[in-house]
Order: structure tokens, then sequence, then C-alpha cells
């Protein structure tokens, strides 16, 4: 392994540091491995929930495991990344991935199956969170890092389009959860080999108080949000949701008063540039992965389609992100990166509304306008996120710049998908009524979310 070094944080060069490939390249593999782990239960849960005898109440929970993982603990796995060494957070979460996918492919009961999604979701927070920390490090100048997140967003991207199409290929949902960890770990072998460590150490004791606090205040949260689909005002919500308010309240007094080395400075909030960065990770998880994330389940229910044909019909809206992610960086330069964040949430918002009917007239050929449009959507903001995600803090802090982001992307996720389900199943007039309701609420969140960045946009100015 390579000594640990922090002069990447400071390296004056133009271009890319010597490990500047090698970090793209592993970052950007154990990222894609990451969203293929997420998105794999997307086209397969009809069958995972035959095999754990799940009941309907509980559906959400399969799916909301990752998220919950990625949401408390993406901000903690940030700041330990800075301060602690990047590349060995990223190989320690690289490694955890690969094991724990390994045995939630094993498991056999619900809840067995959500806590290895919330491990999963766990090591996928220190992967997410130290990989823009290593590129920052590596491509220390503007054009570098905005090639290395534009690469990296692609790959998210592309990590969304291959995992329903490996889990719908594979004999069973089992043996593609192994496929997977397999993956994880052969990209932790070579991380730790080939990877630098960069680091920004600012010295003091880990914020040990404000990681539990934040941490036990997103789990209650999640679980607020996941149970209240079965009916918000009952009593064990309406107390999740409380104690949620009083753990964020110790959260922040912690962050401000006790802690000589804050996992974020709260000040930030105050700046335009970071609100834009949490508004848009908050919006996009709401919308775009919140309704993505159950219509193919809705489509095999609705529609009699199979996971594979699902898989291939979902290749065109994560295919075109992917390919979209991929060029959007030229866009850079020319287009600020606020205006391309609201162009997303309408194009998202516009091919939600296209999709409107399709599923009671019980056609899928009327899905392809709205998937391409939501397609092109998403490919921009995979691409604009994460290169404003790490503009918006000091280049020092870049892995908590894109934990905090990333957070409220995931927060978004957890309430976008039981909202989805709650509005999908609850609403009278059958599943593909109430899919419509939930396209179009999901539209309307996505042109407030892009009225939000423009509203903050001439706030800075």
């Amino acid at each position: 392994m390579k000594r640990a070094s922090s002069a990447a944080d400071t390296d004056p060069s133009p271009g890319p540091t010597r490990s500047g490939r090698p970090a793209l390249a592993l970052t950007s593999a154990a990222t894609a491995v990451a969203l293929m782990t997420y998105t794999a239960p997307v086209v397969t849960l009809p069958n995972t929930v035959a095999a754990l005898h799940t009941p309907p109440s509980a559906q959400a929970w399969l799916l909301n495991g990752t998220p919950l993982g990625l949401a408390a603990l993406l901000l903690v796995a940030g700041s330990l990344a800075d301060d602690y060494g990047r590349r060995r957070i990223f190989v320690a979460g690289t490694l955890a991935l690969g094991l724990t996918t390994a045995l939630g492919g094993l498991t056999t009961s619900t809840w067995a199956f959500t806590l290895a999604r919330v491990a999963q979701g766990a090591a996928s927070a220190a992967i997410l969170a130290s990989s823009l920390g290593l590129l920052v490090a590596a491509f220390p100048s503007p054009r570098g890092r905005l090639h290395a997140t534009g690469v990296w967003g692609a790959f998210v991207s592309g990590g969304i389009a291959l995992g329903p199409l490996v889990a719908g290929a594979l004999p069973s949902w089992r043996v593609a959860y192994a496929v997977l960890g397999a993956a994880a770990l052969l990209v932790a072998g070579v991380s730790a080999r080939t990877l630098t460590e960069s680091r920004s150490p600012r010295g003091g004791r880990p914020d040990i108080a404000g990681a539990l606090t934040f941490g036990l205040a997103l789990v209650s949260l999640v679980a607020a949000l996941t149970l209240g689909r079965d009916g918000w005002l009952r009593a064990p919500v309406a107390l999740l949701l409380a104690v949620t308010v009083v753990l964020l309240a110790a959260f922040a007094l912690v962050e401000r008063r006790f802690s000589s080395t804050p996992m974020i400075d709260l000040a930030l909030f105050r700046t335009p540039r970071f609100l834009v960065s949490s508004l848009s990770g908050l919006v996009t998880g709401l919308t775009v992965i919140g309704l993505f994330s159950y219509l193919p389940a809705v489509l095999q229910q609705t529609l009699g389609m199979s996971a594979m044909d699902t898989a291939w019909l979902f290749l065109l809206w994560s295919g075109l992100s992917f390919t979209v992610a991929l060029q959007a960086k030229r866009l850079a330069g020319r287009v600020p990166a606020r205006r391309q964040l609201a162009a997303g949430f309408l194009l998202h918002a516009a091919g939600a509304l296209t999709m409107l009917g399709a599923l009671d007239a019980g056609s899928w050929p009327r899905l392809l306008p709205g998937l391409a449009l939501g397609g092109v959507g998403s490919g921009i903001l995979n691409a604009a996120l994460p290169l404003q995600a790490v503009e918006s803090v000091p280049a020092a802090r870049a892995a908590m710049g894109s934990g905090a982001q990333q957070t409220f992307r995931y927060i978004g996720s957890c309430a976008g998908v039981a909202l989805t389900i709650a509005l999908a199943t609850s609403t009278g007039g059958g599943l593909a009524h109430g899919t419509d309701v939930a396209m179009a609420v999901s539209a309307g969140v996505a042109v407030l979310g892009a009225a939000g960045v423009v509203a903050l946009r001439e706030r800075a100015h």
C-alpha cells in the first residue's frame, strides 16, 4: 500500500495527479456497483416478496433499507473520510458492500433482508462520500474536476441502468446478490493496492456525539416515513416524528457548541450555493428516485411484464441518463449548474406527466416518450449534482460536501418511495389510477424544486 499523503489537497498543478486515472476508474466502478445493489430489487421486488413472504405493509422496507443506511451515514462517512483518510474509508466501504450484499442473498426473512439492505446502504455511504473526496484530491484543477465529476456522475446513471438488467438476467435475485457482492470485493482488493491516500486533518477528536444524534434522527425519520403509508395520524408515526425533531435539535446543539471538529459547518446553510446543493439532492430523491424505484414493480403487476422485460423497458430511461450524464459536462462553463438542475427537474416533470394514463390503457409503448424525457432529465441532474456538491464547500471538505448533498438525496428517496407506494396503493380506483396520482405529485414537486433552485440563484445575486 502507498503511504498516506495530504499533498494532493494542496497540489497547484493544473492537471490530474499521477493517481488521477486509477482513482477515477476505481471510484466510478465502486459507485456503479453500489448503485447496482441499490436498484437490483426494483425489478425483482415481486419475486423477493414471494420468497420472503413479505406482507404489503412491509414492502416499503425492502426498498427503503438501503437509502436508510445511506442517509444515516453519508455525512458521517464524508467527515471521517476527510479527517482520517479517503482511501481508508473507500476501501472499507467497498469491502463491507461486498460482504453485506453476499449475505443479503442468503437471508430468509423480511427483517433479515431489510437489515442486510441497511448495511449495504451504510457501506455505500462510505463509497459515495469518499469517492468525490478522492477525485477532488486527484484532480485539483477546475477543468480536471469538471471532467472527473462528470464521468463519476455518469457511472451513477450507469449503475442504475445495469442493476435491473443484471438482476433480471440472472436465474434469481439471490444469484444476483452473489455476483454483485463478488464484484464489490474485487474492486476493494484492487483499490487497496492502487489508490493513494489523501486527507485534510483538522485535529481534534471524532464527532461521535454528532454522528450518533444525526444517525438516530435519520433512522427515526425514515421509520416514520415508511410506517406513515399505513396512516399518518397513528401514534407511532407521531412519536417517531417528535423524536426526530428532538434529535435534530440535539445534533445542531452538539455541532454548534460542543464539537471541536463538527461533521458539518452549520453556517454553510446560509450560503446560496450550499442550499442549492442540498435542495437539489432532496428534490432528486423525492421525485426521480422515489418514482422510478417503485414504477417497475407496478408495471409487472398491472401490465403482467416479466422482470427482464421491465428491465429492458427501463433501460431507455437509465441508458439515456448514463449517456446524457457523460456528455453533460460539456454544458459546464456555458450553462450554470443551477440552470442545469432546474432543467433536469422540469424534464422529469414533463416525463412523468407524459406517462399519465398509460397504465390504465394497458399500453407500455405509451410510456416510451415519458421515459425518454425523464432519462434526459436524470442524466443532467446526475452530471450537475456532484459538481455542485464539491463546489459548495472548501476543497479540503469535499467528501463532507458530497456526503451532505447525498444525505438529503437519500432522505428524499426514503420519503419519495414511501409517498409513491402510499399514493399508488391507497388511492381509490386501483393501482394504475393510484400510480397516475403518484406521477402527477412527483411532477409537481419537481416543478417546485426547479422554482426553488431559480429563486436561490436570484438570491445569490
